[in-house]
């Protein structure tokens, strides 16, 4: 594979260039790889300084990156170091211990050398190997042991346009004016499509919308007030002189406050979006105003075009303007009882609405896929309480009075829990899959309580993959990985000229980072990562789900005996063991080659 060869390539070069090294072992017993250079007392030793100071690290294996030699002819070498012999970088000799004549030439030396580096071996497109159809593994799954599939409905079985947003922002706008009284102007708004990202974190009390990473520090540049971005100096002082929010303050398990929200499921785009045009409305004409009383009457103004049942009407009435991959959603449903898999849904939708969009989806006789179908189940209390009993619905959706003793296929019930849902139908364990969009409300519980198999819906995959797969963020990504493992080899250097250099490359870091957010995202970036940690949404994901994709139709490109294994990607005190897989990060899934033929 070409990208295999290029990430082989370029990590033996960065490797020998410096732009790695773990810390140097303080024993005094060192393994040394040969470099096939012979020493004259018949030991061999890495000529090339970088490479032998990587080479340093105490009795730990290294890749063949540092070696070309075979196995056999690698020696151990012990007691003192000898001494380190002259680099030569572009024609001129340097020494790493004695003092340079010019500081500034050697690191720029370096510096130029990576870049020629990275531009020769990464060809253009040599990494666009990602495919949006794949499924991903957060932990091992064999399809041939699950034998019940599980769904929720909104985004899940139907996946929605954009134009529902604009239509839910619009709506909630209107309310905020004409029920809550807010001023007029706020209507100039249109809906910004592209403001706001799912995963961000509300501080409610300071009307900030902003990203948090897994361990609970802001994303600096990621900070909005209203439509303006924040300061970092400003985001430092109003957290007390630092970017990291304390655990009892990020949010509830389920995301929910009491005085940060976490805006998990993606119909919560148009009341971020409302969230933040509000705010900026009171800013920019200087009107005070209390911003925990904004952040709860956009919250009720949102909720009221679900409970008015207004999104429900704009979908019913125009079917083939808002739902998107019907055709997909049959093909999976039919593929899955063709094969003798029971399928069950659960969704908080009314049936009178689930109804209309599965006989455009599926058919009219969309039910005969199902063996249990439950509408209105008021997730996640279905999942964690036992206080709503089942309610049967006639063909009509009317509520009938009798008692649930058993869940039948072709019948309709509404609400319910989960402890009679397992009661009465016996399905338990890792032989259920069940798939959703919200990490909280649909999937958190299932998998921590109840240990069924758990697939999280990311529709944001397709985009996020299409970007990645760009010769801009392929020839950044590598550059910036370069550039980051060539500031920590060459930070030793602390003379005035060294240390000029330095934040020079500090500053081209930043401008780097910036360049690959942007590519995502302008304000916020990608969903799934920060600078170089995962965002908070990317650890729910992989705590929540055993297995995420783009839609449910990823199913089709997999044969129901299939097993997802999870990629194992380094720890940090792992990662000299995957030097060559620098490229852009492609290899961290080899299987991607294989799987490339995927639509």
């Amino acid at each position: 594979m070409a990208c295999k060869k290029v990430g082989t390539t370029l990590g033996r070069a960065l490797w020998q260039n410096g732009s790695w090294t773990p810390p140097l072992s303080r024993s005094s017993k060192i393994i040394n790889f040969s470099t096939s250079r012979e020493l004259k007392s018949g030991e061999k030793k890495c000529k090339d300084q970088s490479c032998e100071s990587n080479c340093r690290s105490a009795a730990m294996p290294l890749p063949a990156a540092c070696s070309s030699t075979p196995a056999a002819q690698r020696h151990q070498v012990g007691g003192k170091k000898g001494p380190e012999e002259p680099l030569t970088v572009s024609g001129r000799p340097y020494s790493s211990t004695a003092p340079k004549a010019d500081q500034r030439t050697y690191l720029w030396a370096r510096y130029n050398e990576m870049k020629r580096l990275v531009h020769d071996l990464i060809p253009p497109s040599v990494c666009n190997l990602l495919n949006s159809s794949t499924i991903y593994a957060n932990n091992e799954v064999s399809l041939a042991e699950v034998d019940i599939y599980g769904f929720d409905y909104d985004y899940t079985l139907a996946l929605y346009s954009d134009a529902l947003n604009t239509m839910i922002y619009n709506t909630a706008r209107d309310f905020l004016i004409e029920h809550f009284k807010y001023p007029e102007g706020i209507r100039k708004y249109d809906y910004i499509p592209n403001f706001a990202a799912r995963g961000l974190h509300y501080d409610i009390q300071k009307g900030l919308l902003m990203k948090i990473d897994a361990f609970h520090y802001i994303q600096l540049g990621t900070v909005y007030r209203g439509l303006n971005p924040v300061p970092d100096e400003e985001v430092l002082r109003l957290y007390g002189g630092t970017h990291h929010v304390p655990l009892h303050q990020v949010s509830g398990f389920y995301g929910k406050g009491p005085k940060v929200k976490q805006f998990m499921d993606i119909f919560s785009i148009p009341e971020m979006t409302l969230l933040a045009v509000a705010n900026d409305f009171f800013i920019s004409n200087d009107i005070e105003y209390d911003p925990e009383h904004l952040y709860k009457d956009v919250s009720e103004a949102i909720g009221m075009v679900h409970i008015k049942g207004y999104m429900y009407k704009w979908i019913m009435q125009d079917l083939e303007k808002y739902i998107l991959g019907g055709d997909e959603t049959y093909a999976v449903l039919h593929r899955l009882v063709s094969h003798g898999k029971k399928l069950f849904l659960i969704t908080n939708s009314p049936f009178s609405f689930v109804d209309k969009g599965m006989r455009y989806m599926v058919g009219k006789d969309w039910r005969d896929f199902f063996d249990v179908v439950i509408v209105q189940a008021d997730k996640p209390h279905f999942f964690n309480d036992c206080v709503k009993p089942f309610r049967r619905l006639d063909g009509n959706g009317d509520l009938q009075w009798d008692k649930i003793n058993s869940l039948d296929k072709g019948q309709i019930y509404k609400q319910g829990n989960l402890y009679d849902f397992l009661r009465l139908t016996g399905w338990r364990g890792s032989s259920v899959l069940y798939f959703g969009d919200h990490l909280y409300s649909d999937l958190a519980d299932l998998m921590l309580r109840h240990g069924w198999r758990t697939g999280a819906i990311v529709p944001e995959l397709d985009l996020e993959t299409k970007v990645v797969n760009t010769e801009q963020y392929a020839q950044s990504l590598t550059w910036l990985q370069a550039l980051t493992g060539l500031l920590e080899r060459m930070q030793m250097h602390r003379d005035s000229q060294s240390r000029e250099v330095l934040q020079d490359w500090l500053k081209e870091r930043e401008e780097l980072r910036l360049r690959t957010k942007n590519l995502f995202n302008p304000q916020f970036g990608s969903i799934f990562r920060t600078c170089h940690n995962p965002t908070y949404f990317s650890r729910r994901l992989c705590r929540f789900s055993d297995v995420y994709m783009a839609s449910i139709s990823c199913l089709l490109n997999y044969d129901l005996s299939y097993t997802f294994y999870p990629r194992r990607t380094p720890l940090q005190h792992e990662a000299p063991l995957w030097m060559d897989q620098l490229c852009t990060g492609c290899m961290k899934t080899p299987f991607l080659e294989e799987m490339a033929h995927i639509r």
